[in-house]
């Protein structure tokens, strides 16, 4: 451990730590690529398998509900073999769940799908965990790095796939981030040296009882909601925006602005978290980025909608970040750290997985999406007091 502390008190760009640092980068781009590929195509696929609408629809809910299933038996698993071979492993996992859901089959589509829901969740879980262990003195500048890797990726992936589809076939599309997954792979390799030392380390880590803890549950929550807005804001927003009168193209281009307005400060607000004392200062400005982006839709004001869109995206990037860090902040250790992101990511994907279904429930129950938007004021509420209580200054093993 002294030997991992002296190399991150300043980090040293050149050397074995530069290629740790690539590795980082490579494996966070492997955690969002291949589930933005779908969405462009989903069209594509249903009419290439000839599937149902609901069924192509549940190829966004599979790798949620998968982060929800999995994620509590990581930490287990990285204490048992070592986090670097647990993610290791993860890729070469990865990998195959591409390769199996390209094919072509109905029956591959939806096994794969579920390996790349499984394997993904060991990157979203351990990662963080992993920056407090071999970076301790830079975990903000590092969650910084890994966040805008992730979002530019998936970014890139949406709108490389329906091109690719278009020119070539949608199974194409669906496999061409193996590419970048097998890079990883290779460069994370070196790792596999450090696995030993880091394992022994873990048989000694104490059991927590997260499900006794407040601050647990608050960083659930602040997970969980951060998650919820998310994933249903991509999936309603245009739709929403074409009932108030948008054109369905530039109701697409609006989501495209929210989703570049979050690359900012998702790397900003890691490394502002990790030097303030508490993160409640974050907390409010993310709160009040979201009421007004929320109240300009409810209000109909769709003059403003860009002004909107920037608002919710600054306020989705930060809130993003803040839940990632959450993780390391309120734990002392980085296996405290992983057992504490495990337990929020569980709960709190099984809560973002239920926000798209909803908002659909609420609009066929009351004809119009009203209602919905205030919902989002309502979650907005709930988020501040979870991240209010659970940015103060404290940690998951005192209680």
């Amino acid at each position: 451990m002294d030997e991992q502390l002296s190399i991150s008190r300043k980090i040293n760009w050149r050397g074995k730590t530069l290629i740790l640092i690539i590795g980082i980068i490579l494996m966070a781009m492997t955690l969002r690529l291949p589930l933005t590929v779908v969405g462009p195509i989903i069209e594509f696929i249903r009419e290439g398998l000839g599937i149902s609408n609901v069924l192509a629809g549940f190829l966004t809910t599979i790798p949620l509900l998968a982060f929800a299933l999995v994620s509590p038996f990581v930490p287990r698993i990285s204490r048992t073999i070592g986090i670097e071979l647990s993610l290791f492993i993860s890729m070469l996992l990865l990998a195959a769940g591409i390769a199996l859901r390209s094919v072509g089959m109905t029956s591959l589509l939806l096994v794969g799908t579920i390996i790349i829901g499984v394997a993904i969740s060991f990157g979203n879980v351990l990662l963080p965990s992993f920056f407090k262990l071999k970076f301790p003195f830079h975990v903000g500048l590092m969650m910084g790095i890994y966040s805008v890797a992730m979002n530019v990726s998936g970014g890139f992936g949406a709108g490389l796939s329906h091109p690719i589809a278009n020119t070539t076939n949608w199974q194409i599309a669906l496999a061409f981030p193996i590419i970048i997954v097998m890079i990883a792979s290779l460069v994370w390799s070196p790792q596999l040296r450090n696995n030993d030392r880091m394992q022994a380390t873990t048989t000694t880590a104490p059991k927590l009882k997260l499900w006794r803890s407040p601050l647990a549950w608050a960083v659930t929550l602040a997970m969980g909601l951060q998650s919820f807005i998310f994933y249903t804001t991509g999936a309603w927003l245009p739709a929403i925006f074409v009932s108030q009168g948008m054109a369905a193209d530039k109701a697409g281009w609006m989501v495209a602005i929210m989703l570049l307005a979050q690359l900012p400060l998702t790397f900003i607000m890691p490394v502002l978290a990790d030097k303030l004392k508490n993160q409640r200062p974050i907390v409010i400005v993310l709160t009040l980025l979201y009421t007004i982006g929320f109240v300009g839709i409810a209000l109909g004001f769709t003059d403003y909608t860009v002004l909107w869109m920037i608002c919710i995206g600054s306020a989705g990037g930060s809130s993003f970040s803040l839940a990632m860090m959450l993780f390391t902040l309120r734990t002392k250790t980085a296996y405290a750290a992983a057992d504490l992101s495990g337990f929020a990511q569980s709960i709190g994907y099984l809560l973002a997985a239920s926000g798209p279904v909803i908002f659909g429930w609420l609009y066929d129950q009351t004809g119009n999406w009203q209602l919905p938007i205030y919902v989002f004021l309502v979650v907005v509420a709930i988020l501040f007091g979870s991240g209010w209580y659970a940015a103060g200054n404290k940690y998951v093993e005192e209680q």
